[in-house]
């Protein structure tokens, strides 16, 4: 995967497969990614519409931005996702406690 789109549509499809693989997580997630392959989708897990979307949630427990590269860099391992978040890399509004799942949640 070399974009943010191409993991979102794949994330997508294993959601779909394999819908208990991330049971215990009830949530919504809104990412925000800025640069040339930046975007906004949600993340929803827990309850038949899991999945992913293009666009926001209003609603969302929890929203992450930033840069597209550094999102990329998070899902290559190249970028400790803490390490961006305490360098500002990262930024996190809402429910921190689903923000530490996101690791489980990105695999």
């Amino acid at each position: 995967m070399s974009t943010p789109a191409e993991f979102f549509t794949k994330k997508n499809e294993q959601i779909k497969a394999s819908p208990g693989a991330l049971a215990g997580v009830n949530a919504t997630y809104q990412f925000n990614l800025t640069g040339d392959n930046g975007g906004e989708w949600v993340i929803k897990l827990g309850g038949d519409d899991s999945g992913v979307m293009d666009g926001t949630n209003d609603a969302a427990d929890c929203v992450i931005s930033m840069s597209d590269s550094d999102f990329m860099g998070i899902i290559s391992g190249s970028l400790n996702p803490q390490m961006a978040f305490m360098t500002g890399k990262l930024r996190v509004k809402g429910d921190m406690g689903l923000a530490l799942k996101l690791q489980t949640i990105l695999s």
